[in-house]
């Protein structure tokens, strides 16, 4: 079995695509308002939000434990509506020696359709593959979608 992986989960939403492409590409500092109980918080280290080569630091829970991720924004695709994060240090990097996070909407009408995709290589074959973290971003996805559904119009 090979170290190198590549995980796709996808999770329909009820809010507009735009807005949930927004906070991933200009905001992410607002997940942690819609989500506290997992993500704690999204502090910009470099750059400018929304620009590619801004690097991120993340605060989150995941598997009841405390974690961080300081990750590059490596692509932005406005018209495709998709991000993807480049893990640069943190708790992953224990286990991972590469791990990128994907996230992209399709919008048809009404409905959007969240695809999270990560792409990665496992330091060992004791290292299992992401299955937990992806449910964690499909949780996440979930509480950004009911905060925003909950908001007067």
């Amino acid at each position: 079995m090979g170290l190198t992986g590549k995980l796709v989960s996808q999770i329909g939403i009820k809010m507009d695509g735009d807005v949930f492409h927004e906070i991933f590409r200009e905001r992410p500092n607002d997940i942690s308002g819609m989500c506290p109980g997992i993500v704690h918080g999204v502090d910009l280290h470099g750059g400018k939000w929304g620009t590619v080569g801004s690097v991120i630091y993340w605060k989150f829970t995941h598997d009841e434990k405390e974690m961080v991720a300081k990750e590059i924004i490596e692509a932005i695709d406005k018209e495709k509506r998709s991000v993807t994060f480049k893990v640069i240090e943190g708790d992953l990097m224990k286990l991972y020696k590469t791990f990128k996070f994907i996230v992209n909407v399709d919008t048809n009408g009404n409905d959007n359709l969240v695809t999270w995709t990560f792409e990665y290589e496992r330091k060992n074959e004791n290292v299992p593959d992401p299955n937990t973290l992806m449910n964690t971003c499909l949780i996440v996805t979930k509480h950004i979608e009911n905060y925003h559904l909950a908001q007067p119009n």
